[in-house]
């Protein structure tokens, strides 16, 4: 039987795990992407545009299809490509039974003949290990494959730049030389490529146990499969929240089905003794008078706040930098002095900077007195502070409805928890345990963030249909509205 070619990103799999190589060869039906995965490739391929556009401003280059030439193809192309002298963007290499594509290979002099320089183009704001370990391995396949490299960087996004419009992204990648360290690697990969060879030519899959690596550097697709296959722990320990400290970490790590009753209480902090004392007890812990003092000094009228942001790998509106948090909506309740509960919501499709018009909105809408209550503090006031710096005419009311925001979150977190919540407190744990019937699952499209993210950058898309946009519409103002229901139900409960 011949042996298989494995790709450049399969070598970077059996860097992660020998198990997962193994899965991605002979099991690919069973990986599981998750969102936050596929978001990933998107912004890895929006990026990848970007930079050819900035390397071959004149559009002189040539761009290898692998879905019209085919893997074979590219490879034969690039060949007859280099002597041309022309930029050449996912140029094919193959060698010891490994290929790769290179994102840009820019032809330069060195004494007096012609060599190329390779960048590899990350959606990331700096230099990875895992970075490092992929450009040693493109450098040693392009010059074994007969390319003479004399330069060998990592091109990755400058979260301080900031986008002036009309199409202008130059600024928006930064280069890190890597040729020195990415030239002198051949034979630690050799040896890599060699001892991935050996896992993908074994009938069984590796005996790996999940554990960090499962999620470091990337999360892997066959977590779920290999976990499946595990012992599973009567009360896994894993339902610990914030495992921060080295030697609780070690400990947890030490064997692959950890239980929580065997977890000593000299590792843990408080909360997490707590949640220890309360999973094993299953009786939940509620500090009423607690919860009550801490709500205690404020009063009616009361809003409930919750946004929905999106960001960009690459800006799309000027004055915006990458991955920056763009808020486009925002559902609000309030809480009257008669005790009638009203709602509001702002949401923005139009395609353009929803900045300005959500912060006049919310302005509006949240008066002029009154707490504001919200879930984990820090990301409302970031935003909001974030849009008084840039509406100078907005400032002044802006940064009064910081001085409002009070968080539920840490209220909880001191005085409540329940075996079901498993170690999180996050508003879709908690909320199942003090108001079953606001449940999230039922809701049509849209359950969460980064769902929500994805149906806005869908909905304003100018290819969506009509109708699709209209239902992306009620599926966010559906999610986002429980979400301010949500803490309504919390505040209500905690004053209990």
């Amino acid at each position: 039987m011949a042996k298989k070619t494995l790709s450049k990103s399969k070598l970077m799999a059996y860097r992660q795990c020998p198990r997962r190589l193994w899965l991605e060869v002979h099991r690919p039906d069973l990986r599981e992407d998750s969102a936050s995965s596929q978001a990933r490739f998107d912004a890895g391929h929006e990026v990848g545009e970007i930079a050819r556009r900035i390397y071959d401003p004149q559009g002189k280059g040539a761009l290898l299809d692998l879905d019209v030439l085919g893997v074979d193809g590219a490879i034969k192309q690039t060949k007859a490509l280099l002597p041309t002298r022309v930029p050449i963007f996912e140029a094919g290499f193959v060698a010891r039974r490994v290929r790769a594509f290179a994102d840009v290979l820019l032809p330069v002099r060195r004494k007096g003949r012609t060599a190329w320089r390779m960048v590899e183009v990350k959606s990331s704001t700096s230099v990875k290990d895992y970075h490092r370990d992929d450009v040693a391995t493109q450098a040693l396949l392009a010059t074994e494959s007969g390319v003479d490299l004399a330069e060998v960087a990592v091109a990755h996004i400058d979260s301080r730049w900031t986008y002036r419009g009309r199409g202008d992204y130059s600024g928006l990648l930064v280069e890190a030389d890597l040729s020195n360290e990415a030239l002198d690697r051949g034979k630690e990969v050799r040896r890599w490529i060699k001892e991935a060879h050996a896992i993908v030519d074994q009938p069984k899959e590796p005996d790996v146990r999940t554990g960090r690596h499962c999620s470091t550097p990337y999360e892997c697709g066959f977590h779920g499969y290999c976990s499946a296959r595990e012992p599973p722990a009567t009360v896994p320990a894993a339902c610990l929240p914030r495992v921060q400290t080295a030697a609780l970490r070690a400990f947890l790590d030490s064997g692959p089905a950890i239980e929580m009753a065997d977890v000593p209480d000299g590792l843990l902090n408080e909360r997490q003794r707590r949640v220890k004392d309360v999973t094993l007890s299953g009786k939940p812990y509620f500090d009423k008078a607690g919860a009550r003092r801490a709500l205690a000094g404020d009063g009616r009228p009361a809003y409930f706040l919750d946004f929905e942001t999106v960001m960009f790998a690459v800006p799309r509106w000027a004055g915006k930098r990458p991955y920056q948090q763009i808020p486009f909506q925002f559902s609000l309740h309030r809480l009257s002095m008669s005790g009638a509960l009203e709602h509001t919501s702002h949401l923005d499709l139009s395609g353009e900077d929803p900045s300005r018009g959500f912060a006049e909105a919310l302005v509006a809408a949240c008066g002029k007195r009154g707490p504001i209550y919200v879930y984990n503090v820090g990301f409302e006031r970031a935003r909001i502070m974030e849009l008084a710096q840039r509406y100078p005419a907005l400032s002044g009311s802006l940064t009064a409805l910081v001085t409002r925001l009070r968080d539920l979150l840490p209220v909880v977190m001191d005085h409540y928890y329940h075996p079901a919540q498993e170690g999180s407190w996050s508003i879709k744990a908690l909320l199942p345990t003090i108001a079953a019937d606001l449940h999230y699952e039922g809701l049509d499209g849209v359950q969460d963030g980064g769902m929500a993210m994805a149906a806005y950058q869908e909905a304003i898309d100018s290819r969506c249909p009509f109708e699709r946009r209209e239902s992306l519409k009620a599926q966010l103002l559906r999610y986002c509205e429980r979400d301010t229901l949500a803490l309504v139900s919390v505040w209500t409960f905690l004053r209990s």
